[in-house]
Order: structure tokens, then sequence, then C-alpha cells
């Protein structure tokens, strides 16, 4: 049963990590390009 745990928690693990860092990436960039759709009508006038 451990040996099972082990393995899952290692397969998982790798794909997990990278997704919270992928997420997190993309989530700075949207809070970017939110910014700049708010401003637009400022800067067009």
């Amino acid at each position: 049963m451990e040996q099972t745990w082990i393995s899952l928690i290692t397969d998982l693990g790798f794909p997990v990590a990278v997704t919270f860092y992928l997420l997190h990436r993309i989530e700075t960039k949207l809070n970017t390009l939110i910014e700049s759709i708010v401003a637009l009508p400022e800067k067009m006038r």
C-alpha cells in the first residue's frame, strides 16, 4: 500500500507543480491585460 501512495505522489507531484506555476504566470499576464483594457478608453480621449 505504501508503494502505491509513493508512486502516486511522485507521478502527480511534478505535473501539479508545473500547473500551479503556469497558472500563476497566466494570472499576472491577465491582470496586466485587464489593467490595459480598463485604461484604454481614457487613452483614446
